[in-house]
């Protein structure tokens, strides 16, 4: 669901960088409350890992793949929306200028929908459906699953309400984007419940209310070059949910105009001449910046006593 330049108009454009960037500002500073030295390794990996994940797009029905995006698994992990919000818009902001992976001046519309809309709304969800299963952390994977999926759908609205609004497509564009969405919702659903189950089970150190102290590096480096480097090359080639909307309804070329154009050398997940050795290489250095920044992030936004 990462929208390229011209699939929304500049006001839009505009419009989204402002909302989102006032989200950011406010997610720093309500993040000092949370993130600290401990946490920053935390943060540093649950942003490479979902980096890594989003390479890997899994088939659905109709000639259609998705991916994670990963918002509520990241709230849910950090035990923090504001974190999550961090988390989700740093991972976008190198997928759009290290891969071409979304345009530039449409970064604010993929800030909001993903690591503000999908974020939050995930986040809350997850926190009403533990309420109503009684509070149980057995049970935190199935609210985290259902919440995850949801949050995709929502998402995926405000998506279409910003190309209707661009003038990009009709109101059509709303069913149709709900519709391809809710299959996409059912792996995000899985997958986001898989991984809690797994790391409540096996690395209770990594969420909230777990053991105070992190307990090491291997495993969680470990799984994320397997996925950036050998598991994205498995990756579906079948078009994400918006391609394949925008090839129906006819829209898609528009993403051949790039509004403002920035050197991505490693664009499309690729280096020239290395074939899939390329993608893998990408896919590692990606992760890595991933978490350096967010590593980094954790601490220039720590709280003074942490």
């Amino acid at each position: 669901m990462h929208i390229p330049d011209s699939f929304v108009s500049v006001p839009v454009a505009i419009s989204t960088s402002v909302v989102s960037v006032a989200a950011l500002t406010v997610s720093l500073k309500r993040s000092q409350t949370n993130l600290g030295t401990r946490h920053a390794p935390i943060l540093g990996l649950t942003t490479a890992f979902i980096f890594a994940a989003q390479m890997i797009n899994f088939p659905v029905a109709g000639g259609t793949s998705g991916h994670l995006s990963g918002g509520a698994l990241a709230a849910i992990i950090l035990g923090s929306p504001w974190a999550g919000t961090l988390c989700i818009a740093t991972v976008l902001i190198i997928q759009a200028v290290l891969f071409a992976d979304g345009g530039i001046t449409a970064l604010g519309a993929n800030i909001l929908n993903l690591a503000v809309i999908g974020v939050w709304v995930g986040w809350l969800l997850t926190q009403t459906l533990q309420r109503l299963f009684g509070g149980s952390r057995a049970r935190l994977p199935l609210a985290a699953g259902i919440a995850a999926g949801v949050s995709i759908v929502v998402a995926a609205i405000a998506c279409a309400i910003e190309l209707a609004i661009s003038g990009t497509a009709s109101l059509v564009v709303l069913p149709t984007m709900a519709g391809v969405h809710i299959l996409i919702g059912l792996g995000e659903g899985l997958i986001t419940g898989g991984v809690i189950a797994y790391l409540a089970n096996a690395r209770p150190d990594l969420l909230p209310g777990g053991q105070q102290q992190f307990r090491g590096w291997l495993t969680p480096i470990v799984t994320i070059f397997l996925i950036a480097g050998v598991l994205s090359l498995g990756a579906s080639a079948w078009p994400d949910g918006l391609e394949k909307v925008a090839g129906d309804l006819g829209f898609l070329n528009l993403a051949e105009n790039v509004r403002l154009a920035v050197p991505t050398p490693l664009a499309d997940y690729e280096i020239q001449g290395l074939g899939s050795i390329g993608t893998s290489i990408a896919g590692l250095i990606g992760a890595a910046f991933c978490f350096i920044v967010a590593f980094g992030l954790a601490k220039v936004v720590k709280p003074k006593n942490a």
